[in-house]
């Protein structure tokens, strides 16, 4: 078993100033996994005055100062891979595979992409005789989920630091300890003391105490739209920037005429990745009802033979959800489907044949779901996926808007029809005949996914402040290193 019972403030691994000790479950096993302790808010305190001290040099260092750290800390990053897969694995329930590739393994791209904004972003640009300048906000605050702790965590890091901001990082206390390896990461890539710091906790203790902290200057978040709304309500009452990553209930539409040997299976593999526990899976699949029933029989199909095992085995294979009450609801969610009378294709309730332990799902698809059903609405966060009939591309764009969500978007066919949807789908990202994100694109969502953008220059720009400068040439109001 894993522990790590310490916080990392201030350049050093320090104890917890009155926290308590929690145990992460194995999701595979039911067991002990590791252990962390959550923090309190005098660790918060401690974590924002180191950052505060921190920020008055780390935000006048130059360019090639912040270039070269960036460097080192992808040098650090790519030699600890291994040992970060294996975290997430082990807590998450992520299979090993993929652990390696899309969930550590982004680190790298979102680090790169960083790297690549620094070096080619302007920060100060000339409009006619004045000056804007872009400069670090400040102390930020990176509050991140355990679906994809590693991707999440370094997606926010890479550009902060790029922007020359200090930080304070809570990751969820569901899979902690990647987080505190990454930590270790930023020790041995010597970032200066305080410009890094991790507080280990929850929501309801560290996530408040930061949200309200006065002294930080922003916060990046990602996580629930339930738990985004009280960030942001806690964070009001002090009018700091609050950039938000939230949920999602992704329409994939699947136009008419397509070829359903070639439009369907990305749409799957966009479910059952991660078992289904992406905020922007595809989960609602937007079928013409004149091929609804063949996309059900050969959907059904891949559901099925999608095999179910243990996180450390290798393979082509879905792990468990994340914790007992995650598979709870999932549970739920799936009988609801079943009661509101959707036609399950295949899946249901319980664990998959022959397991007895572990938060597995059986990989499930519903057909005949109408857009009043929990299944259609909710985000179930889970290897579910639900085919939704439609009558004509009108009434694919009506289904499809029909959510809070707008995180992504999915249009399978011909390129050229697709052009005329996309103009008209609420959503923060379109994909069309593709499945992957791009780390130098920007991503966020509409409506109750969230309101910042992240990835490479986008992200970037989330963590700087703009500043007129007016009748003063710019190498007489500001030193050159401070402008980039």
């Amino acid at each position: 078993m894993k522990s790590y019972p310490q916080h990392y403030i201030d350049g050093a691994w320090v104890d917890s100033r009155g926290g308590r000790r929690h145990a992460v479950v194995n999701p595979a096993t039911e067991e002990m996994a590791s252990e962390i302790v959550l923090g309190t808010a005098a660790d918060v305190e401690a974590a924002v005055a180191a950052a505060r001290r921190a920020f008055e040099r780390f935000s006048q260092t130059s360019r090639a100062e912040r270039i070269a750290l960036l460097e080192r800390v992808m040098a650090e990053y790519q030699r600890r891979i291994p040992a970060i897969a294996e975290a997430i694995a082990t807590e998450m329930g992520c299979p090993i595979a993929v652990a390696r590739t899309a969930q550590a393994g982004t680190g790298m791209g979102h680090l790169g992409e960083a790297l690549k904004a620094l070096r080619d972003y302007d920060f100060a640009e000339r409009i006619g005789a004045n000056t804007v300048l872009r400069e670090p906000i400040g102390v930020v605050a990176l509050i991140t989920p355990w679906n994809w702790p590693m991707n999440q965590i370094v997606a926010k890091v890479g550009p902060a630091l790029a922007a020359g901001c200090t930080m304070i990082l809570k990751p969820s206390e569901e899979a902690p300890t990647a987080a505190a390896i990454f930590a270790e990461v930023m020790d041995a890539a010597g970032v200066p003391a305080g410009v890094f710091n991790l507080v280990q906790g929850d929501g309801e203790g560290v996530g408040t105490a930061l949200a309200r902290h006065p002294d930080i200057d922003m916060i990046s978040f990602t996580g629930s739209t339930r738990a985004g709304i009280m960030v942001a309500k806690n964070a009001a009452d002090t009018v700091k920037r609050v950039a938000q990553e939230l949920g999602g209930k992704s329409p994939n539409i699947i136009l008419e005429g397509a070829s359903l040997d070639e439009a369907l299976p990305g749409g799957v593999a966009g479910v059952l990745l991660n078992s289904g526990q992406s905020c922007i899976a595809p989960t609602r699949m937007l079928v013409h009802h004149s091929q609804a029933e063949a996309a059900a029989r050969k959907v059904g199909a891949m559901f099925a033979a999608k095999p179910v095992g243990a996180p450390m085995d290798e393979g082509d294979h879905i792990g468990p959800v994340v914790n007992q009450r995650q598979w709870e609801r999932i549970q739920a969610l799936i009988q609801a489907g079943i009661d509101q009378g959707a036609t399950l294709v295949v899946g249901g309730t319980g664990r998959p044949e022959g397991m007895d332990r572990g938060y597995y799902v059986k990989p499930t698809v519903f057909t005949d779901v109408t857009p009043e059903m929990a299944i259609a609405k909710e985000e179930i966060f889970g290897p579910v996926l639900v085919i939704m009939p439609y009558q004509d591309e009108e009434d694919a764009v009506r289904i499809a808007n029909d959510t809070p969500y707008g995180l992504g978007a999915y249009i399978a066919g011909d390129p050229a029809r697709a052009k005329r949807l996309i103009g008209r789908l609420r959503a923060g990202a379109v994909f069309v005949n593709a499945g992957g994100l791009a780390f130098d694109m920007p991503f966020g969502g509409y409506k109750q996914s969230g309101n910042g953008r992240e990835f490479g220059r986008f992200g970037l720009e989330e963590f700087l402040e703009v500043k007129a400068v007016i009748g003063t040439p710019l190498d007489e109001a500001v030193p050159a290193e401070a402008a980039g």
